[in-house]
């Protein structure tokens, strides 16, 4: 799905609204994520805090009934371009680093990290945690070798 100009600019707005919630100040909130759901069925595109207070939403008329099954790729794909381009605005917020943007679908099941900001780095849409499970099974196996 090739996102439409329109839901390029709606996207972008509901990222200026939820960096608008959160201006970069002296008291940074304590959060650390920022939950993105999104419906295929209506379309809607709401962001929670932690404690799933609602921050904002919008309604994205090109997913509305948008039936196909690679739709949380595409959204996927599509929000990891847009927040790119906005990597300025949304790198920054007021809330206590690090803190990520995580894709959800309508039952609140993680779909993907979608924007991921710590003092020193940013990462925008991949998985921070990719590969850690090699990772510990390497560090296991020379541990247990040691031994």
């Amino acid at each position: 799905m090739k996102p439409s100009e329109q839901t390029t600019q709606q996207i972008e707005r509901f990222l200026k609204k939820i960096a608008q919630k959160f201006p970069t100040n002296d008291e940074t909130s304590v959060l650390t994520d920022i939950h993105v759901r999104v419906s295929q069925e209506s379309g809607e595109m709401l962001a929670f805090d932690d404690d799933d207070n609602e921050i904002t939403r919008c309604v994205v008329e090109q997913w509305i009934g948008n039936n196909d099954e690679d739709f949380y790729d595409s959204v996927e794909r599509i929000l990891n371009n847009v927040m790119n381009a906005s990597a300025k605005a949304i790198e920054n917020l007021g809330i206590l680093k690090p803190y990520s943007f995580v894709l959800e679908n309508d039952e609140k099941e993680n779909i993907a990290e979608l924007f991921i900001a710590d003092d020193d780095t940013v990462i925008i849409g991949k998985d921070l945690m990719e590969g850690l499970d090699k990772d510990l099974d390497t560090f296991l196996s020379d541990l247990l070798k040691e031994e």
